[in-house]
Order: C-alpha cells, then structure tokens, then sequence
C-alpha cells in the first residue's frame, strides 16, 4: 500500500508571530519553526498501518528550501521517504493553489491507495485543504477523524464533530484527515534520527510537478490581506476584594462588560 502523509513546517506556536510589512504574509524567517503537530498525528497513523505490514510512507510538503528540516523530523519518526515541492513562485499561495500544487505532486507518485493530513495547519487554520486536494484528485475524502481502521480495500473513520460521532466509510484510495483526538505522536529514536539521514528526499521545481506558474504565488492567490495590524497589548486585570460584597461586585462588572 502507498501511502501519502502531507506535512507542513510552521511557526511555533509558542513562539512570536508576525506578518511581513510588504505583503502581509507571514513572516517565517524571522519566527521559531516545526514540524506541525497535527502533522504528526497523521503520520503517526499512517506509521501504524505501515507497520501492520500495510504499506510503504511518503510525507509530501510544499514550502521554502528551510522546510526540510520537518521533512527530517518526519523521517526520523519512520517515514521512508520524502517529496519536497520548493520554488519561489510557491510564495503567498492561496489554500485553492496550495491543494492543486499538492495534487500535482501526489500525481507524479504512481498510484496512491491512501493520503492522510491534518484536520488544520497551526498557521492559516483553513481546515480545507485535504477536502481540496481530494477534490482535485476525484477521491472521497473522510475528514475529522479520530480513529482510522482498514480492512482490505475498506477504509473507516470516525469523524468527531461537536455535535455528533459519525462513522464513515470508503473504498481506496482516499484522503483522510485527523483530529488531534487520534493519537499520541511517537518520539524520534536515536536510531531514527541516524536511519534519516540515508532516506531518499526528493525536491521538486514547479516544472518537475508540472504545476504551471500562473496558477500559484500571491500574484495569483484568490484571496489576499489588504492591511494588518499586531494584536493590543493585554492590560492588567482588575483585582477584587471580596469584604462580603464580592458577588455583587463581580455581578456589576460582568453586566458592564455586557456579558450578562
């Protein structure tokens, strides 16, 4: 079985974030990154059913040439290889250009029996790209899962929604995306991290992938910041002193913020 794990480098979310004055975009040289972790739930599943004797794992990611070091991060946890799409026309693509860029890779794979992500990325928090991608391939696509169960050429989901548990089901292949419900992200071993370094990465141009230059970058993304502002400064909050009149106090102060 091939399978596919799309994985994103982005800032850490601990970390400080900011956009560009130019064009509004985020600034990646000057902030911490990672590996992102709902990536590394989708790969930690896909690991699992490698390693149910199911299949051989790719992880496939778009960004700039600093974006290998997730890509090392993915391979020392177990992946067996790894296909970069970098070009610097990619910049400022919009999630539309992102998914068909990403199908474009996935394309020049052979054929795929199973592509999983994350629900949503800690950066842009689309939450569509999977859904995109799978409809640039004409797969099903089995989103928000929380579990992920095969059996032959069946695959079953749990999709865990604020409102209900749904369970799905398709055929292969198939594009699934996780929730963080799914599972606990595996360590890399000393081990690992030496076995990666021998790993075949493969890095592709937009014209290796066969992604033509109009359809991605900023110049042609669907939807772009106009201005940008950083967020207030937090201001210190108001201490009371509860002398028997606390309640009514905080009652008040509830009432005026109109949340009650």
């Amino acid at each position: 079985m091939n399978i596919v794990v799309l994985i994103k480098q982005v800032p850490d979310t601990w970390s400080a974030r900011t956009l560009t004055d130019s064009d509004h975009t985020l600034d990646r040289a000057s902030a911490e990154v990672v590996l992102d972790e709902i990536n590394e739930r989708a790969l930690e599943e896909a690991l699992k059913i490698k390693e149910a004797g199911q299949g051989e794992v790719t992880v496939v990611t778009m960004g700039p040439p600093r974006a290998a070091e997730a890509i090392r991060k993915a391979l020392s946890m177990g992946a067996d290889k790894a296909v970069h799409l970098s070009d610097e026309t990619l910049h400022g693509s919009c999630a539309i250009a992102t998914a068909k860029a990403l199908a474009k890779v996935i394309g020049t794979l052979g054929d795929v029996d199973l592509i999983i992500a994350g629900n949503e990325a800690t950066d842009g928090t689309v939450a569509a790209v999977p859904a995109m991608v799978a409809e640039v391939l004409g797969l099903p696509e089995l989103t928000h899962a929380r579990t992920v169960t095969l059996q032959g050429r069946t695959v079953t989901v749990e999709r865990q929604t604020d409102d209900a548990i749904t369970v799905l089901q398709a055929e292969l292949p198939a594009v699934i995306s996780v929730n963080e419900k799914i599972n606990e992200p595996r360590y890399p071993s000393f081990k690992g991290i030496m076995a990666a370094k021998r790993k075949p990465v493969s890095t592709l141009s937009l014209a290796d992938a066969g992604v033509e230059r109009t359809e991605v970058g900023l110049a042609n993304a669907t939807s772009t910041v106009i201005e940008s502002a950083p967020c207030p400064p937090r201001v210190a909050g108001q201490i009371v002193t509860d002398e028997g009149e606390g309640a009514a106090m905080l009652a008040d102060y509830l009432i005026g913020q109109k949340l009650i």
